[in-house]
């Protein structure tokens, strides 16, 4: 099943009539305020319901058309800084259990392969640096999201990533460890890098790990759902216990995706393992 931006997100008929004394944003000239009014209570409050009826969500247009440009422009010229990865995991995302075999779904290892530019290589000036840290977008990722209030990582490599895909790279199916991802499609590749999910593939909560429904996803023996995304499109996701991945990318532009992690509490690093794993390096 598809879902196009219709279906996703789309609420041009529901943004009310502003008052002319509108407040000033930091980030008016990223942000596509006109069709993404992220001040706006009844915005966020269909985004949230939106988020929590699908699990997903697309808000289309999310960056003005010069944001979207500029930090193409940093993405490329930035690209040489990448750190490549190529890794097989298993779809939990966590070390095998020795009572399955590696056939397994717990154990069956899949492929994940990407490069990375991290927080502290990315422009100073670079817009993505602003919208990160804006009060108005992370008041209103609170009320999408319900949380109390998000905080950057203490790190200086995990807040904001940059990953580029080039031909033949994918990343692997899996489940989320943390509860939310947000991202931001900068460049959409010539075919692939498709995002594939399966929404509600098990109840982590529960232990419920349903390894047969996995199987049938490895196996190609389910439908799975597609996002429709294009550059410039901010995703909500909720991939605890949705299985996801991005099919591989085809042709010779890469596909450019921007991260913005935040934590619910604040002073956390990501692990000293997986900044080696991810970033070749610890600071």
């Amino acid at each position: 099943m598809v879902y196009p931006s219709a279906i996703i997100h789309r609420l041009a008929f529901l943004v009310p009539i502003f008052n002319t004394h509108k407040m000033s944003n930091p980030v008016n000239t990223i942000i596509n305020e006109t069709q993404n009014p992220i001040s706006d209570p009844d915005f966020a409050a269909q985004s949230k319901h939106a988020l929590d009826t699908t699990g997903v969500l697309v808000l289309k247009n999310f960056l003005s058309r010069d944001a979207l440009q500029s930090i193409k422009t940093d993405g490329i010229n930035n690209k040489d800084k990448a750190y490549y990865t190529s890794s097989t995991h298993n779809v939990y995302l966590a070390p095998n259990d020795n009572q399955f075999d590696d056939q397994h779904p717990r154990n069956r290892a899949v492929t994940s392969s990407k490069g990375c530019i991290t927080t502290d290589q990315i422009p100073s000036e670079s817009l993505l640096h602003s919208l990160y840290k804006d009060n108005a977008l992370k008041s209103f990722l609170c009320a999408v999201l319900n949380e109390n209030a998000l905080y950057e990582y203490a790190d200086n490599l995990s807040s904001i990533n940059l990953h580029y895909a080039s031909h033949g790279q994918e990343l692997g199916w899996h489940f989320d460890n943390s509860s939310f991802a947000i991202t931001l499609l900068i460049e959409k590749p010539d075919d692939g890098g498709i995002f594939e999910f399966v929404k509600d593939a098990r109840d982590a909560d529960n232990n419920n790990m349903n390894y047969e429904l996995v199987e049938q996803v490895l196996n190609k023996q389910v439908d799975v759902s597609q996002l429709d995304m294009h550059p410039g499109d901010l995703v909500l996701f909720r991939g605890r216990n949705s299985m996801h991945r991005v099919t591989p990318t085809i042709g010779n532009t890469t596909r450019m995706l921007v991260v913005l992690a935040y934590n619910t509490e604040p002073g956390v690093s990501l692990s000293e393992s997986a900044r080696q794993t991810f970033y070749g390096r610890l600071s």
